[in-house]
């Protein structure tokens, strides 16, 4: 028994630590995942709470997995996992038969699973919590209570910490398909032979006035007691689908200027705000300065927005505004505004609006670059 506890421990422990971590080192991932989760349960209206329960939640479950695996405060931890566990099994349950969300986001972006994988995962380690839960009362102390729940407080913010930072100055390690380093177009390929979605089609038709489901091989196309109803398609097997498939950069004329810009062999500055009233003015100028900047120095600049073109109009300072989907901005860059560094498609750099290099950086890193 004793042997099962500790395995117990440490399988439970590090895939708590992992699954709070991932959530830390991505926190703006996790508030997305929660607004989605908000969505599709009709709860809009706690929005605002999104970035706050995101960073809770990373937090709650780092430091349940860490209690568990080190001994420091080792009920606690199990009460915490417990209480996670009870909150998100029924819930991930829902969404498995449901279906709303596709990917529960309990490892971040660093790991997919399915709703039915992930309620599997929580079934799982509410097993080994038994065996844990039982034994808590032999659980002995590592030092006493003061200096268990001092240690305790330490490593929560220090987490916090390192998960503002994250917040501020983009992931330290970038789960995203937008990496820098990666040829944006080598990422849109879809490769020769490999599996695409698989649809089941149902064709309805109506014969007096009786509603009958037909399939493809033996609907009544030649039968003119049948009139055609409705035609259904559901996808019973998913393909395969390039890491970057919605890449599209439109002008605010509706022209289509991606492969414009990725076979652009020179260099180009993306300016990214998902929204711009969310962006805060400060920070708009200072954008809006680096692209005067590049524009007199021979880079191209562009800022890519999903607001409305008559809120883009408004601003009219003669730099090129963009129209690009909201949800593929905020998965190429977690700031707003961000900024990508870009020559002939490959991305070279990315920041955030708190590190942005100072604009002459630009001008003398490219013409250093150009020059070796």
């Amino acid at each position: 028994m004793k042997i099962l506890e500790i395995i117990s421990r440490i399988i439970i422990g590090l895939v708590f630590i992992f699954s709070g971590l991932v959530k830390a080192i991505d926190p703006l991932g996790s508030a997305y995942k929660f607004h989605d989760y908000f969505q599709a349960f009709n709860l809009g209206f706690l929005n605002f709470l999104c970035l706050i329960l995101a960073i809770i939640l990373c937090t709650a479950e780092f430091i349940s997995g860490f209690s568990l695996l080190t001994g420091l405060r080792q009920k606690t931890g199990i009460l915490g996992v417990l209480i996670l566990l009870a909150i998100f099994t029924p819930v991930t349950f829902i969404l498995a038969l449901t279906n709303p969300v596709s990917d529960c986001g309990c490892f971040g972006d660093a790991i997919y699973l399915t709703n039915w994988q992930t309620f599997g995962k929580n079934i799982l380690l509410f097993t080994l919590l038994i065996v844990l839960f039982k034994g808590r009362n032999q659980i002995k102390k590592l030092f006493s209570k003061s200096t268990e729940w001092i240690l305790i407080s330490i490593v929560v913010l220090l987490f916090i910490i390192f998960s503002l930072a994250n917040l501020r100055y983009l992931p330290v390690i970038d789960f995203l398909p937008y990496k820098t380093g990666i040829k944006i177009a080598d990422k849109m390929v879809v490769p020769e032979g490999v599996p695409v979605d698989e649809y089941k089609t149902t064709f309805i038709y109506e014969k007096n006035g009786v509603k009958k489901d037909f399939d493809l091989n033996n609907y009544p196309a030649n039968d003119s007691a049948w009139k055609f109803v409705d035609q259904k398609s559901v996808l019973i097997k998913r393909g395969y689908k390039p890491p970057i498939h919605d890449f599209v950069i439109g002008s605010i004329n509706g022209e289509d200027l991606t492969q414009q810009i990725l076979n652009f062999q020179g260099y180009t500055v993306f300016m990214i705000s998902k929204k711009l009233a969310e962006a805060g003015k400060k920070n708009l100028s200072e954008g809006f300065r680096l692209g005067n900047y590049c524009r007199m120095n021979g880079i191209n600049f562009y800022i890519l927005t999903s607001s409305g073109t008559e809120e883009i109009k408004s601003y009219d300072n003669g730099l090129t505004f963009c129209s690009a989907d909201e949800t593929t901005l905020k998965t190429i860059v977690r700031a707003n505004p961000g900024y990508i560094l870009l020559k002939n498609g490959t991305i070279l750099g990315k920041w955030s609006w708190a590190n942005i290099p100072d604009k002459t950086w630009f001008s003398k890193k490219l013409k250093t670059t150009d020059t070796e």
